[in-house]
């Protein structure tokens, strides 16, 4: 059964057109993702569908007594009300704690707030969760998200994805977030010149069934070229070949994709990251941390030792208030750490992309803002110029001159990473950077990122990017540890499913080292290695030996190399700096391997 129905519907505000005669239903039960640029009429085609705005044309059905719940991007929260009232209403306090869906829904979308609290003294985020909160308390027919997943951290993203699987309502959802796409969504809709492209499945059947439909449309057009330069078009008059509807197919994907290069060069990366890093490039030595100051706020870190080494791509993860950013702002150094010390390479060059927008001067032009940074920028094997590069990330034609006063949140976001990128860093510390970027956008920069030789540690909610630039996962888990985690963000769910992990918001000082402290005792003592962590770290660890082999077959090729050139003081020279980089990797690699090694009890 049509929940909604469009019929040739087209919208406008000014003179672009960001729906053309677009004609679509929605069923029941249906799980709907919708994708396309920023600005590309994704939000207009929701207000369209929920009946907040009305089209310049075309009609717009609903079937009778449809109960919509819409999340926009504005909520419009009752300043005055409590939380309570808002998510739960009037339902009595015995009605929703007796309710164990209302109580899951509580527990993780607002668990950490007060339901006294007023909304007037929530934060943004707060008061998105809250919306998220009520709306799926109530019953609907057809749940509209826009952008659903802002503000909530992996664990959260995870939980709503498996709640709105498990419903019977329909969905439509707005997001940025491939992981979550993928997770809720079984079709996809592209928002793109004012039509709605129609693809069967989530975002990675989508990737590929566009790609697909690309392939066939450029072999069309070389058919007909051929056929043009033959001259014997007009002979191709009879009826037309019958066509089928287009299947999604396991061998059009390989064939699309046989031929295809890893997306980073990683042995090439890792010894262009040595050369112009050495050695050295964050040691952390017995390293305490508060979020808030030296013994104020939730203990990041509590005697914590830990080497970020050259070529590094590491992924940061934690609950929200675990103290991700405080990591990232202690190794920029601009916080001191408690007690202990930060070790920084001699030849470290930062870039650290905050959540803060400050920095831009408002009365500049974006191509003269990045310009004034480096015209040219060598990415990998090849040369970008600025303008190259602000195109990429979607600054096309005329937007290069845009003021930057006038930019949007995701724009000066986008302007401000591709400063950093321009100044040739070579470390990386990203807090959050996919935010107001759309996925496109993320394509774009994954493969800016795959050129880029350095250090990188990453924070970001957005899982399908974390797992796509980074080779490693480390967690806050609420224990003052960095956890290395060899099974990615799997293990990390995992692991706070089985209540091994903590969340981190215990009150500061002495008393939060001591509960910091006394809850890693118990998880240790608990937390005996299930069967698939423990084939994950012994898997890991045979990839360390492996490398060690090779590292040290490296060793011994140039020792007998130096042996033989003894003579040649300048050959001497250069190849102990190789035999210099070599222990290096050999010593951040034999650390790793002593710490899963220690974790199996080997």
């Amino acid at each position: 059964m049509n929940l909604v129905n469009l019929e040739s519907v087209s919208h406008a505000y000014g003179p672009k057109p960001l729906l053309s005669d677009v004609s679509l239903g929605i069923e029941a039960g249906e799980r709907i993702g919708v994708v396309g640029r920023n600005g590309g009429g994704k939000t207009t085609l929701m207000s369209v569908i929920a009946g907040e705005v009305r089209p310049d044309s075309g009609r717009v059905t609903h079937t009778r007594n449809l109960r919509i719940g819409f999340l926009s991007q504005h909520d419009a929260l009752d300043p005055a009300a409590t939380i309570g009232e808002i998510v739960l209403g009037g339902l009595a306090e015995h009605e929703w704690a007796g309710d164990q869906a209302i109580r899951e829904i509580l527990a993780n979308l607002i668990g950490d707030l007060d339901l006294g609290s007023r909304a007037a003294d929530l934060s943004g985020g707060e008061r998105r969760r809250t919306a998220l909160a009520k709306l799926l308390i109530d019953d609907h027919d057809l749940i509209m998200l826009d952008e659903p997943t802002n503000h909530l951290d992996i664990e959260a993203i995870a939980w709503l994805a498996a709640h709105l699987s498990g419903r019977k309502s329909a969905l439509l959802v707005v997001t940025h977030d491939r992981w979550f796409l993928d997770a809720v969504s079984t079709r996809t809709w592209e928002v793109v010149d004012g039509r709605v492209e129609r693809y069967e499945g989530g975002y990675a059947a989508y990737v590929l069934a566009k790609a697909e439909r690309a392939r066939i449309a450029q072999a069309a057009e070389e058919r007909r070229q051929n056929l043009m330069r033959k001259e014997i078009a007009w002979l191709r008059r009879g009826p037309p070949a019958r066509t089928s509807k287009p299947k999604f197919r396991i061998e059009a994907a390989q064939a699309l994709i046989a031929n295809e290069p890893p997306a980073r060069e990683t042995v090439e990366l890792m010894r262009f990251a040595a050369a112009r890093l050495g050695k050295t490039v964050y040691d952390l030595e017995d390293v305490t941390l508060h979020a808030g100051g030296p013994g104020n706020g939730p203990l990041v870190l509590d005697r914590c030792t830990w080497q970020f080494g050259p070529g590094d791509r590491i992924g940061l993860i934690g609950v929200n208030g675990s103290g991700k950013s405080s990591v990232l702002r202690l190794l920029a150094d601009t916080v001191k750490p408690d007690s202990g010390r930060v070790v920084r390479g001699r030849t470290v060059r930062l870039a650290h992309l905050s959540q803060e927008l400050t920095e831009l001067d408002p009365t500049r032009r974006v191509l003269e803002s990045v310009e004034e940074v480096r015209k040219y920028l060598q990415l990998g094997k090849k040369e970008w110029s600025a303008s190259q590069l602000l195109e990429r990330l979607g600054f096309k034609g005329d937007a290069q001159w845009k003021v930057i006063g006038d930019l949007s949140g995701g724009e000066r976001r986008r302007l401000q990473l591709l400063r950093l990128l321009m100044d040739d860093p070579n470390v990386l510390l990203l807090d959050e950077p996919t935010n107001d970027l759309d996925i496109e956008t993320l394509n774009e920069l994954e493969d800016l990122l795959d050129g880029w030789p350095g250090t990188l540690v990453l924070v970001s909610h957005d899982r399908y990017f974390l797992e796509r630039v980074t080779d490693r996962c480390v967690a806050l888990l609420g224990d003052g540890r960095l956890s290395l985690l060899p099974g990615g963000v799997d293990e990390y769910l995992e692991r706070r499913a089985a209540g091994t992990a903590l969340t981190a918001r215990v009150s500061g000082g002495a008393g939060a080292a001591v509960t910091a402290s006394a809850s890693q005792e118990s998880a240790t003592a608990t937390g005996e290695l299930s069967a698939k962590e423990e084939r994950e770290l012994r898997k890991e660890l045979n990839r360390l030996e492996r490398q060690l082999d090779k590292l040290a077959g490296q060793e011994e090729r140039l020792h007998a190399a130096m042996a033989e050139a003894a003579s040649d003081y300048a050959r001497l020279g250069a190849l102990d700096g190789e035999l210099r980089e070599v222990t290096a990797q050999k010593d951040a690699i034999e650390s790793e391997w002593l710490e899963l090694a220690d974790r199996l009890g080997d």
